[in-house]
């Protein structure tokens, strides 16, 4: 690649989501057994700290299994831009970035099909707003 390519804007791992069979169950133990705070994006609870990491829990996917499962989710400068800029590396997107409450959501493939979400904040007006 010898063209200059616009840069990704990747910040840090925001999210890991997991698979849980039943979410009172796991709430109890991440609050009581490990004593995490919870963690909000405004006003809606969406899981629990690990550090600067949330732990989402997702009780309506497929239950857990011996093999690893988590969601990943990549905190970006701007998440359309991301989306251009790996596209232009030859990346293919597996979701459209689209606007979730306040946040703009799209997801890419790895090499392997492994599928990796990113996100930004969403622009209430103007341009940006979809």
């Amino acid at each position: 690649m010898s063209q200059t390519l616009p840069p990704l804007g990747i910040q840090r791992v925001k999210v890991v989501a997991l698979a849980v069979r039943e979410i009172d169950r796991a709430n109890r133990f991440y609050k009581e057994t490990l004593g995490l705070e919870p963690a909000f994006e405004g006003e809606e609870r969406v899981g629990w700290w690990l550090g600067q990491v949330i732990l989402m829990l997702k009780p309506d996917w497929a239950a857990p299994t011996e093999l690893p499962n988590p969601r990943v989710t990549l905190a970006t400068d701007h998440a359309p831009a991301t989306q251009e800029a790996l596209q232009a590396r030859g990346v293919v997107i597996a979701n459209e970035v689209q606007v979730y409450g306040d946040f703009y959501v799209g997801s890419f493939l790895d090499s392997e099909g492994n599928k990796l979400w990113f996100c930004s904040p969403a622009a209430k007006t103007g341009a940006d707003a979809r």
